[in-house]
């Protein structure tokens, strides 16, 4: 069993860092907001800390689950980040979607005090955290993910090394731009279908074993047609992970026409009050 500290104990952090715990890892953890971190210790035993870097001190592993590329810069740097902590030899996982450009930025910084960086974002929600079924996209060094990969088990279905550092982002990227494609147009199919007069949930039934099934319609169409969005992922969150992806594609040179007008759907969401409803919720402009 390793020795663990975990960043960031939001509606995905908090049940990983749980899993690490039943796991017989010996887990640390650091939240901004230390009241949650106290929650956690008292639900699941370990540590809490007051800064990153007590956190990171002594540790095998560092995984981080926090908010944005600013975010994660400032659990990492300064003398009261975690790379102050670490001791050479240990690997920081970051488990946050953030852009492939301060991956790499902090892959580096890593790598100059003889610290392990992997990027490994998560797919499946809060659900699948809490379940401990997430799938796990990584990049950076092998001999760095090979070391980590038993640990990040605890909370994963899937883990996969996909390359050099940065390569654990951009598929995070390219599972966004599936999602967003697959919400809207399953919202299309049913509020066309509601509009036609037809029974949803019945055709959904009919056509989810065949060519236009998906996880999006097998467990989100029923609440979608509910008009029930208090759940899942928030669209706040996809416009974040959407401008990072649109982002890339211009550094990069790549047309993602789809997507951009689909970030812009969300966007229309917001503006409906609508930044903390589910994904699914893109429904709601077409009712």
């Amino acid at each position: 069993m390793a020795k663990v500290a975990f960043l960031g104990l939001g509606v995905m952090g908090f049940p990983m860092a749980g899993h690490l715990a039943a796991k017989g890892h010996a887990v640390t953890v650091y939240n901004r907001t230390a009241a949650k971190a106290e929650a956690w210790v008292a639900q699941h035993g370990g540590r809490a800390a007051t800064t990153p870097r007590e956190a990171a001190m002594g540790q095998d592993f560092v995984m981080a689950c926090v908010g944005n590329d600013d975010d994660l810069r400032g659990v990492c740097f300064g003398p009261d980040g975690a790379f102050a902590g670490m001791a050479k030899g240990a690997v920081f996982v970051d488990h946050t979607t953030v852009s492939a450009q301060v991956t790499r930025e902090l892959f580096a910084a890593a790598a100059e005090i003889g610290v392990g960086f992997v990027d490994a974002p998560v797919s499946g929600g809060q659900a699948g955290a809490e379940n401990g079924v997430l799938s796990v996209m990584c990049g950076g060094r092998a001999a760095d993910y090979d070391a980590a990969e038993p640990v990040i088990a605890a909370y994963a279905r899937i883990c996969k090394r996909l390359g050099e550092s940065g390569s654990g982002q951009i598929a995070k990227m390219m599972n966004q731009i599936c999602i967003a494609g697959l919400v809207q147009g399953l919202a299309e199919a049913l509020a066309f279908g509601e509009k036609a007069g037809m029974d949803g949930k019945a055709v959904v039934e009919v056509i989810s074993g065949g060519a236009a099934g998906s996880w999006q319609m097998n467990n989100r169409h029923k609440t979608m047609l509910d008009d029930h969005f208090t759940h899942g992922f928030a669209v706040d969150w996809m416009r974040k992970d959407l401008g990072i992806c649109l982002a890339t594609a211009n550094e990069i040179g790549a047309s993602l026409p789809i997507t951009a007008l689909i970030d812009q759907f969300y966007k229309d969401v917001q503006n409906m009050g609508g930044g903390r409803w589910d994904t699914s919720s893109l429904i709601k402009r077409l009712k």
